[in-house]
């Protein structure tokens, strides 16, 4: 099998060996709507019989179905782009869209309507535009450089918006949005690690990863190359159906990804992009996982479970509320076990109504 390069399209994903002919017969539609690329690193992972790599990666005959509620701009980011390549939703911070290419084209992808090859990158006086808007807002404290993947970008051209972003004085961190170390793990390479290291501005590095079987050795070395640069490391996760749907494997992956240095930051429920529907998990079954991994894991290993509510209102936290107003000036508080206990007390046990309610929650 040649993986020297990515597998761009339906004919290199079967040359590959991870697509039948016969599947990849019907699915002409899906190859002309949405991109296609998966890199060397996954190939392999996929062909060795990964089956959570193939689903979030390889396409699939029910990204031709479009159901009602879905949409091309699903968390609203068009309502709140005042200049191109940027997305300004709240009053301290900015995304800044450098480019719309990615290595690898995640089949559950929110911005699947806009990226792909030969997207627009943000250049020139495009990007000078862009910069101006965020100088001009000292309100802006933190930009977040987002796509596409910014880590797509050459060294040199990272460098060149970094040093551009050291420059605005009222900034005080840089986050870059990028799938790359987990998925195209060659990239991470020292010219890459020196353009993100030594800034003026603190630069926070999100990693999105779904599956324990992405960690492979050589992502796990170019988060530690990382790592070791003194590049704080975050992750983000989108709840999948079919992939991470219980808890057993969320748990290995929050492990795996402490384990290397790497803080689980954001468990993002699906977003509503089109084609998506197979992907999508329950939303009251993604608070029960959520719930459960309070007694399975340590803060460490913790996510924020979030909504992104469509129309571009925002994220909301979408785990289950663990103190409730009981409308008598005190609380009832859930703990990992999901028993109600009186808070504050008011008084020992057993005290009529002011000690603890163990009763474990339908």
């Amino acid at each position: 099998m040649d993986n020297a390069r990515p597998a761009r399209g339906l004919d290199a994903l079967v040359a590959a060996g991870v697509l039948d002919s016969e599947r990849a017969a019907g699915l002409g539609g899906v190859a002309e709507r949405y991109a296609i690329s998966v890199t060397p690193y996954l190939l392999d992972r996929i062909a060795a019989g990964s089956a959570a790599l193939a689903r979030q990666y390889i396409p699939d005959a029910a990204e031709a179905e479009t159901a009602p509620e879905e949409r091309a701009d699903p968390i609203g980011d068009e309502a709140h782009s005042p200049v191109r390549g940027i997305v300004h939703r709240y009053p301290d911070r900015v995304l800044l869209k450098l480019l719309h290419a990615c290595p690898v084209y995640c089949r559950f992808c929110f911005r699947r309507e806009m990226v792909g090859p030969g997207g627009d990158a943000l250049d020139g006086p495009a990007l000078e535009a862009a910069l101006a808007y965020i100088r001009e807002r000292p309100e802006v404290w933190e930009v977040v450089l987002t796509g596409g993947d910014p880590l797509a970008l050459s060294p040199r051209r990272l460098d060149a918006v970094l040093s551009a972003l050291d420059g605005i004085a009222h900034l005080g961190v840089v986050r870059i949005h990028s799938r790359v170390p987990v998925a195209d793990p060659a990239r991470v390479t020292p010219e890459l690690v020196s353009a993100l290291r030594g800034r003026d501005k603190a630069v926070w590095l999100a990693v999105h990863a779904n599956h324990p079987d992405e960690l492979g050795p050589e992502p796990r070395s170019a988060l530690a190359r990382l790592a070791d640069a003194g590049i704080p490391l975050l992750s983000q996760t989108v709840l999948l159906r079919g992939v991470n749907d219980d808890a057993a494997t969320l748990e290995a992956l929050f492990r795996a990804l402490v384990r290397n240095r790497v803080k689980p930051y954001y468990l993002h429920h699906p977003d509503l992009a089109p084609g998506t529907g197979h992907f999508r998990v329950d939303l009251a079954r993604g608070r029960d996982l959520v719930a459960g991994l309070r007694g399975r894991v340590s803060g460490l290993c913790q996510p924020t479970y979030v909504l992104d509510l469509p129309g571009g209102h925002g994220k909301v936290p979408a785990a289950r509320p663990h103190l409730v107003p009981d409308g008598e000036g005190r609380f009832a508080a859930e703990d990992w076990q999901g028993r109600r206990h009186a808070y504050p007390p008011c008084g020992e046990p057993g005290n009529g109504s002011c000690g603890p309610v163990d009763e474990v929650l339908s």
